[in-house]
């Protein structure tokens, strides 16, 4: 299993509708190839909470380590991705939605005063919400209510959702004005990110080295390196041969061969396809051809 995106990166994916813009579902990152859900985007907030096990959380250039009790909110249109740590299992809940949940309709007054501020300020990508403060657990509280209620959905369970947003988002919007979050990168960095990361997601299958990354991007490799690895925490062939290898995988499950796999992913030679494979994956290509079988 492996999130699907656009070429931009954006998430394919419905988050509800459009009449109750909401989606609530039980996750386990060990159920994603590598253990990884890999970089995306949405115009949705998110909100995480870790039910049992530990989680590596990446939201734009900061990391978030989350344990068991620990929850994150996560801002609107902001790049996150996810890794379990120690190979271990982890089960969490996550609620999406649309920021239009909270305020109704354009122009209103929940939208300009007490959604937009918010939504808007790359100075705030993320939030953990922590085990010793009590507000960040009520907030945890009521994720679980909201979870309960669209699961059993007595007549009303869209109003106590709902009701139950507004509650947590009130939380966030107090902490807010009350304490100015230190900025970030700029919107011109996280969108240099974007860019990079697009680059690879439609062009992973050719023969790319770093000199069309950097160009693409328009900075000297040497810049283009310490940028990816100063926001990724890896290099970018790590990261390219890591995306390469989650590509593999759907491919091999559909009864490709080796070196047909690794021609479409880009590698010029099976066996170093097959050498990276298990260092990513800890099993040769040909193990996973046989899960299907």
């Amino acid at each position: 299993m492996q999130i699907n995106i656009e070429q931009n990166q954006k998430e394919i994916k419905k988050h509800g509708s459009f009449a109750f813009p909401l989606h609530v579902s039980l996750e386990h990152i060990e159920a994603y190839e590598q253990g990884v859900f890999l970089w995306h985007w949405h115009p949705e907030i998110e909100l995480t909470w870790i039910i049992s096990g530990e989680i590596e959380y990446r939201v734009n250039d900061k990391i978030y380590y989350l344990r068991e009790g620990e929850g994150l909110f996560g801002n609107s249109q902001t790049l996150h991705a996810g890794c379990r740590k120690d190979r271990k299992p982890c089960t969490y809940l996550s609620i999406t939605f649309h920021p239009r949940l909270l305020y109704g309709y354009d122009g209103s007054i929940f939208q300009s005063k007490y959604v937009e501020p918010i939504i808007e300020d790359g100075s705030f990508p993320a939030l953990k919400l922590e085990r010793d403060v009590d507000w960040h657990q009520d907030i945890l509280r009521k994720m679980q209510h909201i979870q309960n209620v669209v699961k059993e959905q007595p007549d009303d369970y869209e109003m106590q959702a709902q009701m139950a947003l507004l509650e947590i988002w009130r939380y966030l919007y107090k902490d807010y004005m009350q304490n100015p979050h230190a900025k970030t990168e700029s919107a011109v960095h996280l969108e240099r990110l974007r860019e990079m990361l697009s680059y690879m997601e439609q062009n992973y299958s050719k023969d790319i080295n770093l000199d069309d990354i950097a160009a693409q991007v328009n900075i000297c490799k040497s810049e283009c390196c310490r940028f990816f690895k100063k926001h990724m925490n890896m290099t970018i062939l790590e990261y390219l041969m890591s995306l390469r290898i989650q590509k593999s995988i759907p491919l091999l499950k559909k009864g490709k061969s080796v070196a047909e796999t690794a021609g479409l992913v880009g590698f010029a030679s099976p066996a170093y396809f097959g050498q990276i494979f298990k260092r990513y994956m800890h099993c040769t290509p040909k193990s996973i051809q046989k899960e299907e079988n």
